[in-house]
């Protein structure tokens, strides 16, 4: 048996038997860190750090506080938080409990956040502050099962309606229930952790909802060891790392992310504030960190804006790096594919260490200097602006996986990656394509099923453990895999011509500096359209330049100077594709896709449906009167 089978065969039963081994090992070592803001609200935050012994007794504290309130072995408890400390240590204490997590994004609105904790059977919200305890409170009638909501930020309104029940506490009389519970029984947690079966329920994550109502993906504690292993055994990630997290943990990427840092050990910077990110890079100076895709684009589109705005010239030397750096990196990618080495031609790498200097090496400090790759899944990146990273010196290590198969399926191997794919399965994890093309998964990461759902279940799952993904992809001989598109996404125009939105939105983000998010459209149609939002930032500084200083967003938008910037875009891209891709036509919209319009997941995944319904009334226009083109 290799090292790399006995890693994960030998696995425990569940995360919380490899935390209290991680605090066992390494009591005094560092495990988190976490911002404070300054009191004043001005100046740069208080970073402070917990050792895993510090954050066992938090742990624990919380563990015994759920005992102590009466939550038994895989009874829900619900976490309503965005991603900071306190998510980490509540959702351990949930773990070593015995208990099962019901995650609700902060940004759920008031009626499905009832749903989720109505459908999860939930006992016990965990809500961040008044707002999220706000929202239980206007659906309480609707929660029977719901007996205690702790708040983890204290506030007035904690106290306003009153709370006669003793139905809400704060976190930190949570805390003081439990040590005082410890106190009388101190083998307690150790115990409860100790009796967990690996098919137990360890969390319930409700899908996005990109189509249809969410459903209640049940992952046993057996599908967290088994990734805390696999992540462990690709070698990418090492006990001397630093790693950034501000993914949501509502998200089963960032759950993923949090158990393979228990099993090695590393230090891990937590702050879920994304407009913290660009500061908090230079002060955490991460050496990996994990992504999503629009991430990545915004910050490719911020560099491309901050040059244009130096000037001609800036903007010149930037487009020449920026050719340079895609140039590089797909040779030397490809050259690593044929011989195991990097080399590029002597003209390609003198052009590649002077664009370097002036270019590369500030963007890499720009991420703190020290990353060495960063990973990247949720959705898929473009390839151009992959490349590009690649070349900058910043490789992006692109993965795959789904709520239903634990986020980590497939990953990119370290040195080896190749931009374009998802690289290759985890440890312990098969990957096949059906006849129609369907990604196919099976291994020990997979769900045990939809909660409450068993005819769900069985549309996805196999007798025999094949999960249908419902993504269409092509495995090369060596076993990498990329993914084309979702099978329901996929366009067949009335010419029956089938094209993928997202190859084409993929292509034009990459072309068009100023593009935030765009759709595709033309399932049944004769031609494709498009509708696009733009990056405000970006858009507004091109505003600025050409006669619109100090214009809102929706009226440079509205524009004909700006039509005409975007519809050169276009047609560059058209340039590229198959006359059934190309788009015909497109609308500018007045203002981007965002969360709290429902157009996007919480993980930035566009809501297909969403958008075209409530722009229904600009595709109708692109199409009135259209004929076969």
């Amino acid at each position: 048996m290799s090292d790399t089978q006995n890693l994960i065969e030998t696995r425990p039963s569940s995360v919380a038997t490899l935390f209290i081994e991680r605090v066992t090992a390494t009591p005094d070592a560092e495990a988190y860190r976490y911002p404070v803001p300054p009191a004043s609200g001005r100046g740069p935050d208080d970073w402070r750090s917990l050792s895993w012994g510090q954050a066992s007794e938090r742990v624990y504290a919380v563990a015994a506080g759920l005992i102590a309130l009466g939550v038994r072995p895989e009874e829900r408890v619900a976490l309503a938080a965005a991603t900071r400390i306190e998510w980490i240590l509540v959702d351990l204490g949930v773990m070593c409990a015995g208990a099962a997590t019901t995650t609700v994004y902060p940004s759920t609105n008031a009626q499905e956040s009832a749903f989720i904790l109505a459908d999860s059977d939930s006992r016990v919200l965990i809500a961040e502050d008044a707002v999220q305890l706000a929202k239980a409170r206007e659906h309480r009638e609707e929660l029977p099962h719901l007996a205690h909501v702790v708040v983890i930020e204290e506030a007035d309104a904690l106290s306003a309606e009153g709370d006669p029940e003793d139905w809400v506490l704060s976190l930190a009389e949570l805390e003081a229930r439990g040590a005082a519970y410890l106190a009388e029984h101190p083998e307690a947690v150790e115990e409860r952790a100790g009796e967990i079966t690996s098919d137990q329920l360890a969390t319930l994550i409700y899908t996005s909802g990109t189509t249809g109502r969410p459903k209640g993906v049940r992952l046993a504690h057996d599908n967290w060891s088994y990734m805390a292993r696999a992540m462990a055994a690709t070698g990418l990630i090492t006990k001397d790392d630093v790693q950034y997290l501000w993914l949501p943990l509502a998200h089963v990427f960032g759950k993923a992310l949090t158990s393979g840092q228990i099993q090695v050990g590393h230090v891990t910077a937590v702050d879920g504030r994304i407009d913290k990110i660009i500061e908090n890079l230079p002060v955490v100076r991460p050496t990996y960190m994990a992504g999503v895709p629009r991430i990545f684009e915004k910050v490719y589109n911020g560099v491309a804006a901050k040059a244009r705005a130096g000037g001609p010239a800036k903007y010149k030397i930037f487009k020449w790096a920026s050719g340079v750096a895609r140039e590089y990196a797909k040779v030397s990618q490809d050259n690593f594919r044929r011989t195991g080495t990097k080399s590029v031609p002597f003209a390609l790498g003198a052009q590649h260490r002077i664009a370097d200097a002036l270019v590369y090496a500030k963007l890499r400090e720009a991420f703190g200097g020290r990353l060495r790759a960063a990973i990247s899944g949720s959705a898929a990146l473009a390839p151009d602006i992959g490349f590009f990273f690649s070349g900058a010196g910043i490789h992006i290590l692109e993965g795959y996986g789904l709520t239903e198969s634990s986020a980590a399926s497939l990953v990119n191997p370290g040195e080896s990656y190749r931009t374009g794919t998802v690289g290759k399965p985890l440890p312990g994890t098969e990957v096949r394509i059906a006849d129609d093309g369907e990604i196919l998964l099976r291994g020990p990461a997979i769900m045990a099923g939809y909660h409450g759902l068993p005819e769900k279940t069985a549309e996805v799952l196999e007798p025999d453990g094949w999960f249908h993904t419902g993504d269409i992809g092509e495995l090369s001989p060596d076993g990498y895999l990329r993914i084309t598109d979702r099978k329901k996404d996929l366009i067949k125009t009335s010419g029956g011509k089938y094209i993928s939105p997202a190859e084409v939105e993929g292509r034009f983000k990459a072309v068009c500096p100023y593009v935030s998010n765009i759709l595709v459209h033309g399932a049944d149609r004769n031609f494709c359209t498009a509708l696009i939002a733009l990056d405000e930032p970006a858009i507004l500084g091109w505003a600025a330049d050409n006669g619109m200083a100090g214009r809102p967003y929706a009226e440079v938008v509205a524009s004909k100077a700006a039509e005409r910037l975007i519809d050169g875009y276009v047609q560059r891209l058209n340039e590229g594709l198959q006359r059934w891709q190309t788009i015909k036509k497109f609308r500018l919209l007045p203002r981007d896709l965002d969360i709290e319009h429902g157009e996007l997941t919480p993980s930035l995944k566009l809501k297909r449906p969403v958008v075209e319904r409530e722009y229904k009334h600009l595709i109708d226009d692109m199409y009135a009167g259209s004929r076969e083109v």
